[in-house]
């Protein structure tokens, strides 16, 4: 039976290299399907690795109906053995729920990659409903590594290096980035404490106020 599979890390994980991957593997074997993604840093309607792997993909805009996409490409007679859901936080939560139609109604594999919770450690709308929906909910196997060289599992904004934690939730920008405004995966006792790359030596703590009490 179809499944919506739900693959999920911190950035720097490898989740749009597993996406692109799982691509190829069903290319090959001569199934067809469909990409989407959304706001993804290489710009509208692409999937890009920071291995370098890119590929066009199909960009999920606010109020775009994902599964009544796919049921008119059906209707025009394409082959779709599976869907590919990149950058899956950004979706709204009633695309999560087409994309669980896509499955359970017209039988079709949809694997989705995504982040979990934004830089405040709070769980974006479109994972929140992934974890609700999927049928199953796979953490990436592929660690990213704090600074300290601990496993990461929170993922940081930062301002000229320093960790922030109010803003919009959604600001499109890359790690291991020179500019003003970045991200960067930590582990939970840094991202607890507000300590980054840069600031760590420095010796300086941010003075934000963290969504939880200072350790």
């Amino acid at each position: 039976m179809a499944e919506l599979i739900y693959y999920c890390g911190t950035m720097d994980s490898g989740k749009s290299t597993l996406a692109l991957q799982t691509a190829h593997n069903h290319q090959q074997r001569g199934r067809g399907g469909l990409i989407f993604t959304s706001q993804d840093r290489a710009g509208a309607g692409k999937i890009s690795s920071r291995l370098g792997l890119t590929s066009p993909a199909i960009e999920v805009l606010p109020g775009f109906d994902i599964h009544k996409f796919v049921v008119e490409k059906l209707s025009m007679g394409e082959r779709i053995d599976y869907v590919i859901c990149d950058e899956a936080q950004f979706y709204q939560p009633e695309q999560i729920e087409q994309l669980a139609r896509i499955v359970d109604g017209l039988g079709i594999e949809v694997y989705a990659f995504g982040i979990l919770a934004d830089f405040r450690t709070k769980l974006f709308p479109g994972s929140a409903r992934l974890v609700e929906l999927a049928d199953r909910v796979s953490t990436l196997q592929v660690e990213a590594l704090c600074w300290c060289g601990s496993r990461a599992t929170h993922n940081a904004r930062t301002v000229g290096g320093v960790m922030v934690t109010e803003g919009e939730q959604v600001v499109v920008a890359d790690v291991d980035s020179s500019a003003e405004v970045a991200y960067e995966v930590l582990c939970r006792r840094h991202h607890m404490r507000g300590v980054t790359a840069r600031n760590s030596r420095a010796g300086h703590v941010s003075h934000d106020a963290l969504p939880f009490n200072q350790m």
